[in-house]
This record gives C-alpha cells, structure tokens and sequence, in this order.
C-alpha cells in the first residue's frame, strides 16, 4: 500500500484506470487502502471488510485464500471461505467479484497448477466467477486453470530494484 501511495500523484492522469490492491492489508490501514484503491483483492477477515465497508465509496473487492503452508502467504483458509463470502455480502459498500491467491514461488509455472485449479473450485462452489491468479512466470498456467485477472508487472517493467 505505501508504495502505490508514494505513486499515486504520478498515475494520477490515467483516466479510465483501476487500481487493485494485491498486497497483505492491515485492518488498521483499511481507510488509506479503500480512499486510494477502487478494488482490493486480499480480504481475509470479517473484521477487515467491516472496515472497508465503512470508507469513503464502493469498493470491489476479492477473497484472499491461503492455499500453501508457506508462513510468508497470507488469506483466509478454504473452510472459511463460506462464511466470508456472507460477511462480505451483507456489506452494502462491497461488491464481492471473486477469490485471490497466491501458490508457493517456482520459477516455473506447472506446479502451481494445483493451486490454481483448488482456487477455481472454491469459486465455483460460491458461485464466484473472477479468479486473481498468475503472475509473470506461471501466469499461462494460471489462464488454462481459468484465471479472469493476472498480475504481470514483472514481465512488464521488469524486476523491482531493492530499496
């Protein structure tokens, strides 16, 4: 979130553009996300669509779903996922578009095919259709698996330099 906020004045211009939030997101830093993003793709409480659900306009938003044991991934774990998609539909200020997540790190894209298709399941079965899944190096995977948003920004500018 801050490095979108230190980025915002130059996007600004871009008319016509949407700006997804795709990393972890506090509960506490809830009200700067949903002032500066249009759609936040990595809800993974109750709690913390109440808060967004509070802001300042509609939001669009997206289920993250923990998948992989990896302790660094972050999101709400698959039997949760029912009870969250209610919460977030009794939020008027929400429009639930679907689910998010993100598989362990391979340089190659086949083995986050199981992720992929467990995602789609999960939708599926909540009636969900946008899936966020891919990145640059696994993304083809993440379309035949039935991916509706990737995230390539690697692929198009590059790998980030170190801070």
């Amino acid at each position: 979130m801050q490095e979108f906020a230190d980025k915002q004045a130059s996007v600004a211009g871009l008319e016509g553009s949407t700006f997804h939030l795709i990393g972890h997101l506090q509960s506490n830093k809830s009200a700067k996300a949903a002032e500066i993003f249009q759609v936040i793709q990595t809800i993974d409480s109750a709690k913390l669509a109440r808060r967004l659900n509070d802001g300042p306009h509609p939001l669009d938003v997206m289920i993250e779903v923990k998948l992989s044991a990896e302790e660094s991934k972050h999101g709400a774990a698959p039997e949760q996922v029912p009870a969250l998609v209610e919460a977030i539909r009794a939020c008027p200020n929400l429009r639930l578009l679907g689910l998010m997540t993100m598989p362990p790190w391979s340089d190659e894209g086949e083995p986050s095919r199981p992720y992929f298709r467990r995602l789609r399941e999960i939708a599926e079965a909540q009636g969900l259709k946008a899936l966020s899944m891919g990145m640059s190096h696994d993304f083809e995977v993440a379309i035949q698996e039935g991916a509706t948003h990737i995230r390539v920004g690697t692929a198009l500018f590059g790998k980030r330099k170190k801070a």
